[in-house]
């Protein structure tokens, strides 16, 4: 079924995506804004196996990449018909990955450039800055708005967002299906691949009741520096296994079924000084995030910040 928009709407589409830019496609160039990364170094040029969209949405042949950068997002094209990603108006060139601070970039439009700096990491989080920048310029804003407000934002609740606690900091990461999860992986190790992790694998409505997911994740990568896993939530023992399969020595494994008690745990083993990276699926997130601010460390996720 084609995607019905009134005549004198203006389409935000992610062009790296082939769905999504087939639907953009059908619109004029003046009733649409289609961005995308264009920086190759950060790309690869094969899918990964957790990829959704691996065949032409026009003559089902496999898709050739240019650069995959996530997912089945990147510079594609198919070798049989031609379909192939739109010209880009707005994007991403010359990002630099920040480790877990931050990550930079020059944001491209028809107006301009300007360079940007976000105050959360990861490549995944350019992907969420252009689709912004896309909206923003499709409702009259200007370039050095845009600019504004894209290096103003900090981190929503669970998502890359640090709490001190006590004289630690808890660092929490959402994941909630593969290509999130995988591109989770991929900044904690630019970063340098943590020592200890907290892991919570819940499966509640909103988490999805079937964790195989969890199986399609690339965690192998974490590997060369995890030295203690602290599995925990509803589907811990399930974790556990996950990362036996992935090579993490069975001895160095703590399930812990309570989320608190697992926090605890975890907090225990992490230096004085020191930041324990937290991994929870969604529901496990919301009860992470309650559990901490019961305790004073935060304020609950509904409030805003002061």
């Amino acid at each position: 079924m084609a995607l019905e928009l009134p005549t004198d709407a203006v389409l935000v589409a992610n062009a790296d995506d082939p769905q999504l830019g087939e639907i953009a496609s059908e619109r004029p160039q003046a009733a649409r804004v289609v961005f995308g990364l264009d920086d190759p170094r950060h790309g690869s040029t094969e899918l990964q196996h957790a990829a959704d969209s691996k065949w032409c949405v026009r003559c089902g042949t496999p898709y050739e990449y240019a650069a995959v950068y996530i997912g089945h997002l990147g510079d594609f094209r198919c070798p049989s018909c031609g379909h192939a990603r739109l010209p880009l108006d707005v994007s991403a060139r010359m990002i630099e990955l920040n480790g877990l601070e931050s990550v930079s970039f020059e944001l491209v439009t028809p107006e301009g450039s300007r360079p940007v700096e976000l105050r959360v990491p990861g490549l995944y989080n350019v992907y969420n800055a252009l689709a912004a920048a896309g909206l923003s310029r499709a409702l009259g804003a200007s370039l050095d708005e845009i600019q504004a407000g894209l290096q103003g934002f900090s981190a929503a609740f669970g998502r890359f967002e640090r709490i001190a606690v006590g004289n630690r900091s808890l660092l929490v990461l959402l994941i909630k299906n593969p290509a999130g999860a995988n591109e989770v992986v991929r900044t904690l190790v630019a970063a340098g691949a943590p020592s200890l992790l907290l892991i919570a694998l819940n499966d509640e409505i909103a988490d999805g009741r079937d964790v195989s997911w969890i199986w399609d994740v690339d965690f192998e990568p974490l590997l060369g520096g995890l030295e203690r896993l602290v599995a925990t939530g509803e589907r811990a023992a399930e974790l556990a296994l996950r990362f036996k399969y992935a090579g993490l020595d069975a001895d160095t494994i703590e399930v812990v079924p309570s989320l608190e008690d697992a926090l605890d745990r975890a907090l225990e083993l992490t230096p004085a000084g020191g930041e324990l990276a937290a991994l929870p699926t969604y529901t496990a997130m919301l009860a992470l995030r309650d559990l901490v601010a019961r305790r004073g460390f935060a304020r609950p996720y509904w409030e805003a910040a002061a």
